[in-house]
């Protein structure tokens, strides 16, 4: 997801987030409480997804989304 700082910090203000958390959180340095993330999803919109917010096992926590439009590829070796 592209987003600028300036941006991020703007949602993160509207969603009561640290920016720096949010930008954690996008670029997979950390991963987010799976009710957290479905709240951001839900409160911004779905400008930011929830598997945006936990990039390394987002189709494990939610499965119903793996086929959900704009959602992420599944690592083949997860796929099954």
């Amino acid at each position: 997801m592209n987003m600028t700082t300036v941006e991020r910090a703007a949602i993160a203000a509207k969603l009561g987030i640290h920016e720096q958390y949010l930008y954690q959180c996008l670029t997979g340095r950390k991963a987010m409480k799976p009710e957290e993330a479905v709240r951001i999803e839900r409160e911004s919109g779905g400008e930011i997804m929830r598997w945006h917010l936990r990039r390394n096992d987002w189709h494990r926590i939610w499965p119903e989304l793996i086929v959900a439009e704009g959602a992420p590829v599944v690592p083949a070796s997860e796929a099954a």
